[in-house]
């Protein structure tokens, strides 16, 4: 089986059921595991530019949406010579990843039969399943439902930890200028953490916000979490929040690793959220993963 990995959760997915040496594609995001860009040919880049800050981003993006430009730039060429049978993408956030679609499309013009299998999980069960629909696909079936079961257990066992503590009120924000709501399985995580999410939509989508409005949410914490950014970018982010609002104890966490992508890490994520939640109750995270900051 040769796979063309194009969502970084999807190359998680693939090293965690066994199949890392079968990945002859993956993007400029895959980062776990380490080194794999060294091993495997890049083939999707982005399309932004390069340094800058988190209002500019924002702006960017908006600019390329309202005129239809992608986010992503995919070596079509480079794909149609390496022949991948499986390709696995997304259609959940055109921002967030290269979209199905213009997989797609680039298969057609390359003249590719390969197969595509888009992840688009909005709980943490769908994810699980998804790890378990890669690992059907790819021929590692067995080791998929081992990886979900041992996920399973994990799981259980942070719910039993914080099963009658006292559940403080979790504000989540994937992004500061302008402040965003995170949706989908983000608020699920902070509640099988021990947590309970405010304001933003389980299973929905991001949202913005107004500072106003988040400021009256009635929060006890504030998770910081930029959508693909590491812990260092959290702790800078949030400075902003700590100006917006005061007094609101404030935990950032590496969202890369543990928040945004679909991948076996979201428990990690959920065994650290727990840990910053209930000091002493689950086993501390890795050092550079996640900073209580008051």
């Amino acid at each position: 089986m040769r796979i063309a990995s194009l969502l970084p959760a999807a190359t998680e997915i693939a090293a965690a059921v066994g199949l890392t040496d079968d990945l002859v594609a993956v993007t400029f995001e895959c980062d776990h595991p380490a080194g794999i860009r060294d091993r495997v040919p890049v083939v999707v880049d982005t399309a932004l530019p390069v340094g800058l800050t988190p209002g500019e981003i924002d702006a960017v993006v908006r600019d390329r949406v309202a005129r239809g430009l992608p986010m992503y730039e995919m070596d079509a060429d480079a794909l149609g010579r390496l022949a991948p049978d499986l390709i696995l993408t997304q259609d959940l956030c055109r921002v967030c990843a290269l979209p199905a679609g213009t997989v797609a499309d680039a298969l057609a013009v390359i003249g590719s039969d390969a197969e595509v299998l888009s992840i688009d999980p909005h709980t943490v069960d769908e994810v699980l399943d998804a790890v378990a629909a890669v690992g059907r696909r790819g021929g590692a079936a067995a080791a998929a439902e081992a990886v979900v079961g041992d996920l399973r257990s994990r799981l259980a066992a942070v719910a039993a930890a914080v099963a009658g503590r006292t559940r403080a009120r979790v504000l989540v924000l994937e992004w500061t200028d302008p402040p965003f709501l995170a949706g989908h399985w983000v608020p699920e995580l902070v509640r099988r953490a021990g947590g309970e999410p405010v304001a933003g939509v389980e299973g929905g989508r991001s949202v913005t916000a107004a500072w106003d409005e988040l400021r009256d949410a009635g929060a006890d914490l504030v998770l910081v979490a930029p959508c693909g950014y590491d812990l260092d970018a959290a702790v800078e982010q949030a400075a902003v929040v700590r100006d917006r609002l005061p007094g609101v104890p404030i935990v950032a966490i590496d969202s890369a690793a543990y928040v945004v992508r679909a991948g076996p890490r979201l428990v990690d994520g959920v065994e650290a959220l727990a840990w910053a939640l209930h000091p002493g109750a689950v086993p501390a995270p890795p050092e550079g993963r996640v900073l209580r900051l008051g």
